[in-house]
């Protein structure tokens, strides 16, 4: 490929299937329609891990979360082991992020030139209820998801309209400052992740329309009853506030608002590109972190491995990248890593190393398909088990350490309804899919690995009581907002 610059665009918590380019029939993105228009969309994408900090970490340094120990939204990265931020930066670089990072600390030297009005972890410490392994306490701060549900602007929709102007303002007057090398551009958005606030323009469209629908499998007869699901679901006991079927309506037209709220504000960054006479110098990404379950199943938020929670949007466009083009191949954010390191022209430096697990998005793009084992794992808040979701071919097979675990055909039942794990007639698939996650790790090694971290944590910050009395969050304020505590 030959040397460009690169406009990351990422927002929060995006389920995959909540666009228009992907399908969805009422939610209207159609600026991030036109770049999977013009270069390549994925259709089968996972976060490494469905929680923020273990999939930015994995975002940043281009491995899976066993490999790097951030495993949960109290472990944020803190440049201890280097990214594709420090890497290029060394390289002569400029990277600039702008927005959400979620890492420990400003103080922390993340490998960024210059980081713009970032989002970190509250306190340098993140959510430490999280580090609760075992007789889970119960979210304090579950309220606030149908609380805040409806029409309206929040702290994220103000934040993530500073970090489209700080992004429009960057590449009109700094982007052409740095013409020695391609330079990076992380621009980072906190929609759709919740308060479920949406600024009314984008509200009321989908609030007004009569078919709007309710989540899939929302009704109690209809939810799966696995441990591990039931675990996430009394300790983030979101569904406890939503009392009607207008609050649920509520909240789900909150969250298409929110996509495009989102959808709008990375049009302003992609047209301030275009403006500025950049655009066919520069390829454009656009992916979240992971995605939401928005009541299917009866469960909000995320932290789960079903599709909505682990799958994510990547839209890759630019030089090199065919148009027009939908990849199937399974495909992961690390796969990205490599991607960022060839885009700029410095895929010869050993940035990638045999550890790293991605294989760039434009070698998928353009149609390989290597042999491998994609994986999201889970090790946090509200899970008492480690969890490990891989592909083997149409299947999806789900380990948990405690656990029975799950397997779905993904070509027959795309939204997991039919958990084939019990039945004789798939013993070989289950068999083969939890011989091809054994030979990528030991889910019991890596499960002690990540509760005895968790424990020494736990010990350091007053131990469980101590943790307790601070509180539940909800969401992480962004900058210059005071956290708000249950």
């Amino acid at each position: 490929m030959e040397s460009k610059n690169l406009l990351i665009i990422m927002s929060d918590q995006h389920t995959r299937g909540l666009m228009g380019c992907y399908g969805h029939p009422l939610v209207k993105t159609p600026n991030l329609d036109r770049l999977a228009a013009r270069g390549t969309r994925f259709s089968a994408c996972w976060t490494p891990s469905p929680v923020c900090i273990p999939a930015r970490a994995s975002f940043a340094t281009g491995k899976y979360i066993h490999q790097i120990g951030f495993w949960d939204n109290a472990d944020p990265y803190d440049g201890s082991l280097p990214s594709w931020h420090h890497h290029l930066r060394e390289a002569g670089h400029w990277v600039v992020s702008i927005g959400k990072l979620h890492f420990r600390s400003d103080e922390d030297d993340c490998g960024f030139s210059e980081s713009i009005v970032p989002m970190q972890v509250i306190e340098g410490k993140g959510d430490l209820m999280g580090l609760i392994r075992d007789d889970l306490p119960v979210r304090g701060a579950a309220y606030k998801m149908a609380k805040m549900a409806g029409p309206g602007e929040s702290v994220y929709t103000q934040y993530d309209r500073e970090i489209a102007s700080r992004a429009q303002i960057w590449l009109h007057e700094e982007a052409r400052k740095y013409r020695d090398k391609p330079w990076v551009l992380f621009v980072s958005f906190v929609s759709p992740h919740y308060p479920l606030t949406a600024p009314p323009d984008h509200y009321f469209p989908y609030f007004d329309n009569p078919d709007l629908p309710m989540p899939r499998f929302y009704e109690k007869s209809e939810r799966p009853d696995h441990p591990f699901i039931r675990d996430y679901a009394m300790a983030f006991n979101f569904d406890d506030y939503f009392k009607t079927p207008d609050d649920v309506r509520r909240a789900v037209s909150g969250y298409f608002g929110l996509c495009s709220f989102m959808d709008e504000q990375a049009g302003k960054v992609m047209q301030a590109l275009t403006d500025a006479g950049l655009a066919n110098d520069t390829r454009i990404i656009y992916t979240s972190d992971h995605g939401d379950a928005l009541g299917k199943r009866g469960l909000w938020g995320k932290s789960t491995l079903y599709e909505e929670t682990c799958g994510v949007p990547l839209i890759v466009a630019g030089e090199g990248i065919p148009q027009g083009k939908v990849i199937d191949t399974p495909t992961n954010l690390v796969d990205i890593y490599p991607f960022i390191i060839d885009c700029v022209g410095e895929n010869g430096r050993q940035m990638v190393m045999p550890d790293h697990p991605g294989v760039s998005i434009a070698r998928l793009a353009n149609g390989e398909k290597p042999e491998r084992t994609v994986l999201s794992e889970y090790h946090g808040m509200g899970s008492t088990t480690g969890a490990f979701a891989i592909r083997n071919g149409r299947y999806k097979y789900v380990h948990y350490v405690k656990y029975a675990p799950q397997l779905f055909d993904l070509e027959t039942d795309p939204e997991e309804a039919r958990d084939l794990a019990a039945d004789p007639k798939f013993a070989k698939v289950r068999a083969e899919c939890e011989a091809k996650l054994r030979a990528m790790l030991s889910p019991e090694d890596v499960d002690a690995r990540a509760k005895k971290r968790q424990a020494e944590q736990l010990e350091r910050y007053g131990g469980r009581e101590a943790v307790i009395a601070r509180g539940d969050l909800g969401f992480s304020p962004p900058p210059g907002v005071r956290a708000e505590f249950q």
